[in-house]
């Protein structure tokens, strides 16, 4: 299998319709992003081995919370899709808290907002 074929599996297990929404919204404009991302972001690196993916989504999301609020879209896709690989709320919480250090309160408070919103949208609580 290719790396864009396992790539495309995984994107779509975790955020089905991605990599379609992301040609209809940006392919016009760069021809080959939405594969591109798919094969390296899901292809290369979250189907690596080494770190479980739910390790992978939990440093993915310590690190945009760390980045700040330029970083809610995609801190949101992928705190659903850190969910999916089997994440907690709790642990989720308890990430994006750790970062408050190096990405301020600021940051913090506004990716714990991101993931109430993700949590919400889900509906039921963990179990």
């Amino acid at each position: 299998m290719t790396t864009t074929e396992t790539g495309r599996a995984l994107s779509e297990a975790l955020n089905p319709g991605m990599e379609a929404a992301l040609e209809a919204r940006y392919g016009h404009l760069v021809p080959g992003l939405a594969e591109g991302i798919v094969d390296f972001a899901y292809g290369r690196q979250y189907a690596r081995p080494g770190l479980s993916l739910r390790d992978r989504y939990l440093a993915t999301i310590a690190a945009l919370a760390a980045l700040g609020g330029q970083t809610r879209p995609q801190l949101k896709v992928n705190i659903a899709a850190g969910r999916k690989a089997g994440l907690t709320r709790q642990e989720i919480g308890e990430v994006i808290w750790q970062m408050s250090l190096y990405g301020g309160f600021p940051s913090a408070i506004n990716a714990l907002n991101a993931a109430l919103e993700v949590f919400d949208e889900e509906g039921a609580e963990d179990v």
